[in-house]
């Protein structure tokens, strides 16, 4: 079984999240394509899209993380995975949420930081 199989998603938090995406929209070219995100899409690969997206400074999103920043990554089997990495001693957060997007899952590193796993759907 392949783990992850891409970056998903990078997720940080900030102040002043709305200067921050007008900064970087100025300075770098990064335009949101909805409220809450930046899409980037990977040519060729149907599931293949990165979310970059900045939280409220407060949000409880990335708890029980203290960690300013959250990555998601892309995985082909979500529940096999979380069972194999719940088997090997990980932290497993119990958990788990889907949209029509795909589903979502989430873990602890040894560090405390907090991983976002996500199983896109294939029509994406």
């Amino acid at each position: 079984m392949r783990r992850v199989i891409g970056l998903g998603g990078v997720f940080f938090k900030a102040r002043d999240p709305e200067k921050l995406y007008a900064w970087y929209e100025k300075h770098l070219g990064i335009t949101r394509i909805n409220p809450d995100a930046v899409i980037f899409r990977n040519k060729g690969d149907e599931s293949g899209m990165t979310v970059w997206s900045i939280f409220p400074a407060d949000t409880k999103y990335f708890e029980p993380s203290p960690a300013p920043l959250m990555l998601n990554y892309r995985v082909e089997n979500l529940d096999a995975l979380l069972d194999v990495l719940a088997a090997e001693g990980v932290f497993v957060d119990p958990k788990r949420e889907e949209y029509e997007y795909g589903k979502f899952g989430w873990i602890m590193d040894p560090e405390g930081n907090r991983i976002e796993l996500w199983e896109p759907k294939r029509d994406l």
